[in-house]
């Protein structure tokens, strides 16, 4: 996931979006406008209502199964990002990476546990995104898209100096992975977008095709 997943520009947490649905197309530096109404993320299954505009990122190289992730921004990937993961199969990962790496993310199973998924995207910001700390803060059951799930609240402090802060829902869901993941700059960034995350958290729900 991720960022996603679970799902950071400057250290490779890019989450690629799967089409222009819901928003307009993508335009100059890979962006594309998504407005206040209800949104298609990801590979279609999941759709979400943002409170104000957001931009879509268009990147397509570092996710393994590039439909099922998606990343939105306010004021750059850098500062501010929410990440969707939808209805990743089990064997996938949520990160393109060389099988030769020293260092792997672990893949998604579809019977793993709150505390397994954490330690996946946990494993994913140390090996993938650059983290030098990564500390939980609270990890506890919360609903998404009506179904069981968790929240995850974590902050993290990069090569970069800078300390980040995110808060993940997700839930397995028939299976698969569903996660809703903001991931900002701890310093205004979070807060600012934080009302933001919980109205996209709590409308989201499945789309029917």
């Amino acid at each position: 996931m991720t960022r996603k997943l679970i799902i950071l520009a400057a250290v490779g947490l890019a989450l690629s979006g799967c089409s222009s649905v819901g928003g307009e197309g993508f335009g100059y530096g890979g962006y594309s406008l998504v407005r206040p109404r209800s949104t298609s993320v990801g590979d279609g299954s999941m759709a979400v209502t943002p409170p104000r505009e957001w931009n879509r990122v268009s990147t397509s190289w570092a996710i393994d199964d590039i439909r099922a992730v998606e990343d939105w921004t306010l004021n750059g990937p850098y500062l501010d990002s929410i990440s969707f993961v939808t209805g990743l199969k089990g064997g996938r990962y949520i990160i393109r990476q060389n099988r030769r790496d020293a260092q792997q993310v672990p893949k998604f199973r579809s019977d793993m546990t709150a505390p397994e998924i954490t330690a996946m995207l946990e494993s994913f910001y140390r090996v993938k995104a650059g983290a030098v700390e990564v500390k939980t803060t609270s990890l506890k059951p919360r609903p998404l898209m009506g179904y069981p799930g968790f929240q995850w609240d974590y902050d993290h402090l990069d090569q970069d100096e800078v300390w980040r802060r995110g808060r993940v829902v997700g839930a397995v869901i028939g299976g698969r992975l569903y996660l809703v993941l903001l991931d900002a700059a701890r310093m205004h960034y979070f807060d600012n977008a934080l009302p933001d995350f919980e109205a996209v958290a709590n409308s989201a729900r499945f789309r029917r095709g």
